[in-house]
């Protein structure tokens, strides 16, 4: 079993080939995905999108760059209550344009972890050059309390230890396999395998040897194979492990395939 626990199905250049990326997807193996929201005001679409494809999780939540509507904890809690609803997020801290005040981020930040509380799901962390914060942020609003995921990890052991500490697993992407990610693939060489999450970002960080090219929900597979290698197990291996580890992040998710052969 294959799990791609982070894309964006309609960030795809031509909204109408979402449902042809699945199925190219499902061809290619992956078997579930969490389509994961960025604005609030497309809520109702990814919510049809998965009451289309019972495979298909999605999320709620205004991405940390986001400039749409801001709503309140309360707000997000109650779009959360749909079953094909399995997380708060994604959420968190992006320093990508440098220096500034970013208060306004961690006041999102932490009405979304407020929304998570609310709606008793876990969060979906984005953290860009932010890890410090990132990881003080969590512990001053208890978000040890809900769980989730830090999407895209991409730091150092040590900072992987401090968001392990507060029960949070950590998502891999396609930067795994780039040219310049030595560190990473030492990084991840050390992490607990029972802690890792695999996604592709899709439409975003296109693995090796698809760089340039738009993402694609199948190459979670390039993932998979990544880390595989780095661990030095097999392919088989690394995507059961990762799709329970997936399961159990998102416990709504895994109430939906309770039944699935584990």
């Amino acid at each position: 079993m294959i799990v791609d626990s982070h894309c964006h199905f309609h960030l795809l250049k031509r909204p109408e080939s979402a449902d042809e990326a699945l199925r190219e997807a499902q061809r290619a193996g992956v078997d579930y995905f969490l389509n994961v929201s960025v604005a609030f005001e497309e809520t109702p679409n990814l919510l049809a999108f998965s009451e289309r494809h019972a495979a298909v999780f999605t999320s709620v939540g205004v991405h940390p760059c986001g400039s749409g509507e801001d709503p309140a904890a309360e707000q997000l809690a109650r779009q959360a209550n749909h079953p094909g609803v399995v997380a708060i997020g994604e959420t968190g801290l992006d320093y990508g344009d440098g220096p500034g005040d970013y208060g306004w981020q961690k006041e999102r930040f932490r009405r979304h972890i407020a929304a998570a509380r609310l709606a008793g799901l876990p969060i979906i962390v984005h953290s860009r050059m932010a890890p410090a914060d990132t990881l003080r942020l969590l512990q001053d609003e208890r978000a040890d309390e809900v769980g989730g995921v830090i999407h895209c990890f991409v730091e150092d052991l040590a900072t992987a230890r401090g968001f392990l500490e507060l029960g949070f697993y950590l998502s891999l992407s396609g930067i795994l396999t780039f040219r310049a990610a030595d560190a990473l693939r030492e990084t991840a060489a050390a992490l607990p395998m029972d802690r890792l999450l695999v996604e592709t970002d899709c439409p975003y960080l296109a693995p090796v040897p698809h760089r340039g090219q738009e993402n694609r929900p199948a190459w979670v597979s390039t993932v998979v194979d990544k880390l595989a290698e780095i661990r030095s197990l097999s392919s088989a291996a690394v995507a059961q492990q990762t799709a329970e580890n997936f399961f159990a992040c998102f416990p709504r998710a895994g109430e939906s395939v309770r039944s699935a052969p584990f």
